[in-house]
């Protein structure tokens, strides 16, 4: 028993024990409000700031801001200033990814990325801009990096919390740094100079003829970003007006990459979503017209195999030799010494590569001078389809596929860009610099560029397809999508009428693909053809047969197909190229397996079924390593599952995970109208009812807030992944809260 001397001793430690934890937790609870909550956007009250006539912005349930300014240079200044509330740290992240910047915060983690961004020359391309930029461009940028740089100035000592943990502060933003942020989507969307390595090795090595079957002109390699976009007509449609629908498929983040907004001044009401970093909107609806954007994916970038000297950088040029410009580079590493590198550049681009002795320059349309234009606000107030063509004519890239509707009814779709014009070649491999015979001969002109406007179907579908015909005058090539997703999108509005806004996130959220149904079909009957049974595959079998061709993430099936379409589709590679199987994964493979299975050209395989049930036993195999020997138990969100998380704050002991999204399981593939991979999936969805805007709906990937203690950090999550959406606010706004700007 205890006395009552060691009761009270162990009352004592008791107390000092609890006053210990209850100050660590002031502690802590000080730190979490000083770093993390004292940042959080202010969303109400009065700010005396630089603007001449004043501005008022109305915050919607979502965190949405409604920008409205006397003058258009007041509403972008307010722009900047709020987008920087709710996103610095990933602008600034950007613009550093852009520029070959973020060694310096992050240590020799990121220094292949800046070497990489350093050898494309980004922030040179971008200050090269800034001189022959438009000035109305250059002074719509001015303006909001005025705001922005108002933010960053009063707010020093209450910066997101990144800031803190990485111990920097932001430098001032400028209009190279917008400049910057457009050169980072530009990239993002039209990176193709590894396709050509990749079919330049599987040439070497393989049969050419059998390659160019699995690389055909026009079908890339690798996957790119891409988009889904359609415009239906009013006969179409519940209210007799034209309804337009979008959702870009871009990599994911934490935050997302788009930021809502709701921008009123003299001659300009547009609502939609911007990019951090840049002015106006990028994707939305004013009061006359709506807009959507799917990735082009033409090729706008060759490699060029130089005869180069690297001790004189001397080299070869039509006959004679030509002298390269060095550009020294100085790339500064947190925590260790500065790393230095010289680019050369010759006339056709920096030398970007040294692969196998052989050294290759890049040309990419972005960095060719004048080039860059910033048309965004023209777009933004375009009231019909000719000012929209207008303003599409000066459209620089990334090669974009516009889709139109306007509230007269029309509908249309228009490719914009800068897409070079080759000259005997396609530019699906490195060629040969040298010589002088495969330089471009300028761009395509605009009024030659694919479009259509109020088409017969009354139906304009854009899914990162090829529109370009067979008979156009210039070499086509690019990461051209399969046209099955384009197919099914068309074949999904076709079947009903009365369409509206809300119906069409059943589209937007479609999860069938038939190439997958056609592969399991195809497995199906290869089996039944050898009459006799396999104890080991009867379940498979029997699990294809049954499939609906829904890659649902709760269904076993989809696990099944996806791993034989892997197997076949390396056993197809294998047969044109021996060792390439790990590197094929063209964005048209399935189209040319689908092929190559109906027609069974004779060279390839001496028995297609055999390779089919091969594949499914390799398959089943490794399904159930992966999940088990009871197939009835299989998901494929089980194997396909992914986690989105802000890159600094999740390094947070113990609390860091917190904040991620996932794992969860998705469903859908790279070949379903809502394309998702590991790697990509939609990152927003618009649906704009040109009858009445206030009908129109709209959600981000995550939220609007780049800021982890924010209510609107990951508030948009719930209803994206269940293919839900909002409102899309604009006559009707329901404040939550309003923010006014003063002249100072």
């Amino acid at each position: 028993m205890l006395t009552a001397t060691a009761h009270s001793a162990t009352a004592r430690a008791v107390k000092y024990i609890n006053i210990a934890i209850a100050a660590l937790l002031a502690v802590v609870l000080g730190l979490v409000y000083w770093y993390a909550w004292r940042p959080l956007p202010q969303r109400s009250g009065e700010i005396r700031a630089p603007v001449a006539g004043g501005a008022a912005v109305r915050f919607d349930a979502l965190g949405t801001p409604h920008i409205r300014a006397a003058s258009l240079d007041d509403a972008l200044f307010v722009q900047g200033y709020v987008t920087a509330q709710d996103r610095l740290w990933q602008m600034d992240g950007l613009r550093r990814l852009a520029a070959g910047n973020l060694a310096e915060i992050v240590g020799a983690a990121a220094l292949e990325s800046d070497r990489e961004s350093r050898r494309l020359r980004m922030r040179r391309i971008a200050e090269s801009a800034y001189a022959s930029l438009p000035q109305a461009d250059r002074a719509a940028m001015a303006a909001y990096a005025r705001g922005v740089n108002f933010y960053i100035a009063s707010n020093l000592n209450r910066l997101p919390l990144e800031f803190t943990l990485l111990g920097y502060q932001p430098r001032p933003w400028s209009v190279v740094d917008s400049i910057l942020v457009c050169l980072h989507m530009f990239r993002t969307l039209t990176t193709t100079w590894p396709d050509e390595i990749v079919k330049r090795d599987m040439l070497a090595r393989g049969d050419a003829r059998k390659v160019e079957f699995l690389l055909p002109v026009g079908g890339g390699v690798g996957p790119q970003p891409g988009s889904n976009a359609w415009a239906i007509a009013g006969r179409h449609t519940a209210s007799g007006k034209p309804l337009l629908s979008n959702d870009m498929h871009l990599e994911y983040s934490l935050p997302g990459i788009w930021y809502t907004a709701h921008i009123q001044a003299p001659g300009l009401d547009a609502s939609g979503v911007c990019l951090p970093g840049a002015p106006g909107v990028i994707v939305g609806h004013n009061r006359r017209i709506a807009w959507g954007i799917t990735n082009l994916q033409f090729d706008v970038q060759d490699l060029y195999i130089e005869q180069f000297d690297e001790r004189t950088g001397r080299y070869l040029y039509s006959g004679a030799v030509e002298q390269a410009r060095p550009e020294r580079e100085v790339i500064r590493v947190k925590g260790q010494a500065a790393v230095e590198q010289v680019v050369w550049v010759t006339r056709h681009g920096p030398l970007f590569l040294t692969d196998g002795g052989q050294k290759m320059a890049l040309r990419w349309t972005m960095a060719d001078p004048g080039i860059f234009q910033y048309p965004i606000l023209d777009i933004d107030r375009a009231r019909n389809w000719s000012e929209f063509n207008a303003a599409l004519a000066r459209f620089p890239g990334p090669g974009s596929n516009f889709v139109y509707a306007d509230v007269d009814g029309d509908i249309g779709f228009h490719v914009a860009g800068k897409l070079p014009k080759r000259r005997g070649y396609a530019g699906d491999k490195p060629v040969d610099g040298s010589s002088g015979n495969f330089d471009w001969d300028g761009y395509i002109p605009f009024d030659q560029l694919p479009a259509a406007f109020n088409p017969p179907s009354g139906i304009i579908a854009s899914a990162n397809q090829n529109t370009f015909p067979v008979d156009y005058p210039y070499p086509v090539n690019g990461n051209f999508a399969p046209p099955r997703r384009a197919r099914q999108i068309r074949d999904l509005i076709g079947a009903r009428g009365k369409w509206r806004a809300g119906d069409l996130l059943a589209v937007q959220k479609d999860v069938y693909s038939g190439f997958d149904k056609f592969l399991a079909g195809q497995i199906v009957a290869a089996y039944g053809k050898r009459g006799a049974r396999n104890p080991g595959l009867d379940a498979a079998v029997d699990l294809l047969r049954s499939w609906n061709g829904q890659m649902e993430k709760d269904q076993g099936a989809p696990f099944l197909i996806t791993l034989a379409y892997q197997y076949v589709r390396t056993a197809v590679a294998e047969n044109a190229a021996p060792g390439s199987g790990p590197q094929y994964g063209a964005t048209m493979a399935a189209w040319v397996i689908e092929r190559l299975l109906r027609e069974r050209p004779a060279g390839w395989f001496a028995d297609y079924d055999d390779v089919l049930l091969r594949a499914l036993a390799d398959a089943v195999e490794e399904g159930r390593r992966i999940q088990g020997s009871d197939m009835k138990r299989w998901q494929y969100g089980r194997y396909f599952s992914i986690t989105l998380s802000d890159p600094v704050v999740r390094r947070l002991p113990l609390v860091g995970k917190y904040f991620d999204i996932g794992p969860v399981p998705m469903s859908g593939s790279g070949r379903t109208v809502k394309q998702t991979t590991r790697g990509l999936a939609p990152s927003m969805r618009m649906n704009a009812d040109l009858a009445d805007w206030d009908r129109s709906l709209l959600n981000l990937q995550t939220g609007q807030s780049g800021q982890a203690l924010s209510s609107h950090f990951r508030d948009q999550w719930p209803a994206y992944y269940g293919a839900r959406s909002f409102p899309m606010q604009f006559d009707k706004v329901e404040a939550k809260s309003v923010l006014t700007f003063r002249p100072e």
